[in-house]
C-alpha cells in the first residue's frame, strides 16, 4: 500500500528567503551497519507547526534529537537557526531550542518548583544553582507558565504535580528565553484523557499565537494533533513517506501506508481520529 503521490511533497528547500529554523539535508543515522533513519531531507519554515507521525521504531525521536542538537547524524547536514551542526557551539545554540522529551521529566529533582523548571531552560540547565538568575528571569518563567494556563502552579514542587501538569510545565519550559524553534517529543505519552485534552488545549493556544516560533510535535496518534497545526511528516522504517501541508499530506491512504494497516481517517471540528478499516 503506497500513499498518494500528490501528498508526497518532500521539501529539502524552504520557501522563505531567510534561513529557516530547521533544515535537514541528506541526513542518515547508521547503527551496527543498519540505517535507522534516512536519508532525510526536511525543512521547517518560520511559524510552521509540524506533526511527525509514525509507528514505534520509525525514527521519529532520532530525527527530533538531531534537530535538537542532542545527536549527530552519521551523514548529512543539519542547519538550525542559521547555524550548521559541526560549525557552531552547540552548547550556546541549544539555549535557543525549546526541547521537551519524556526522559526530561525523570531527570528533574522532584522538589524543584515549577517556576525553576522553566527558568533553568535559559541556560539549558536542570538546577537553579548552576547559574545566576535575576527577578526578570523569574518573571519570564512565570509568564511562560501563564501561556500554558498554569501560572498558579509556579510555586508547586514538580513531583507533586499530576502527569498532565508536569507535561504542561515541560512545554512551558520550551518557551523560556530567546527561542527560535520548539521541539516536543511525545508530550502526551502516558496521559489520561483529561491530561491529554488539557495539554492539547495549551498546545493549540501556542499554535495560534503569532509570537510562538516554529513548532514540531512528535506523536503516534492523530488524535493528539492540535487543530491549528499546518504540516505533517509521516515516517516509517526511517524513511519519509509523505511531508507537506497537513490537509493534503495526512490522508487515509498515507496513514495506512505509514502504519502498515488499512485505516479510516476522519476529521471533525479540526480534530483527527483514525481506526482500523
Amino acid at each position: 500500500m503506497t500513499p498518494n503521490p500528490s501528498a508526497m511533497s518532500m521539501r529539502a528547500d524552504c520557501t522563505a528567503l531567510t534561513p529557516p529554523p530547521l533544515r535537514l539535508s541528506g541526513v542518515s543515522v547508521t547503527r551496527d551497519d543498519r540505517t535507522i533513519l534516512g536519508p532525510v531531507d526536511w525543512c521547517v519554515d518560520a511559524h510552521e507547526r509540524w506533526v511527525v507521525l509514525g509507528p514505534n521504531g520509525s525514527g521519529k525521536s532520532t530525527m527530533v534529537r538531531i534537530a535538537a542538537l542532542q545527536l549527530h547524524p552519521s551523514v548529512g547536514e543539519v542547519d538550525v537557526l542559521g547555524e550548521r551542526l559541526g560549525h557552531t557551539d552547540v552548547r550556546t545554540l541549544r539555549r535557543r531550542i525549546g526541547y521537551a522529551a519524556a526522559a526530561l521529566s525523570d531527570m528533574l529533582r522532584p522538589n524543584i518548583v515549577a517556576r525553576d523548571v522553566v527558568m533553568t531552560a535559559k541556560f539549558a540547565a536542570l538546577e537553579p544553582w548552576w547559574h545566576s538568575y535575576e527577578d526578570a528571569d523569574r518573571a519570564a518563567a512565570s509568564a511562560c507558565l501563564g501561556r500554558l494556563g498554569i501560572a498558579h502552579l509556579a510555586d508547586r514542587e514538580f513531583g507533586t504535580l499530576s502527569s498532565g501538569e508536569r507535561q504542561r510545565v515541560l512545554v512551558a519550559r520550551t518557551l523560556m528565553g530567546d527561542i527560535g524553534l520548539v521541539l516536543l517529543d511525545e508530550p502526551n505519552a502516558g496521559l489520561d484523557v483529561g491530561g491529554r485534552e488539557s495539554l492539547l488545549a495549551g498546545l493549540e493556544q501556542l499554535a495560534t499565537d503569532g509570537d510562538t516560533p516554529a513548532m514540531v510535535l512528535v506523536t503516534h496518534h492523530v488524535e493528539e494533533i492540535p487543530p491549528s497545526f499546518t504540516h505533517a511528516l509521516l515516517l516509517r522504517d526511517g524513511a519519509i513517506l509523505a511531508a507537506g501541508p497537513i490537509d493534503v499530506t495526512l490522508t487515509a491512504e498515507s496513514l495506512s501506508a505509514t502504519f502498515a494497516l488499512p485505516l479510516v481517517l476522519d476529521r471533525r471540528a479540526g480534530r483527527w481520529t483514525a481506526f482500523a478499516a
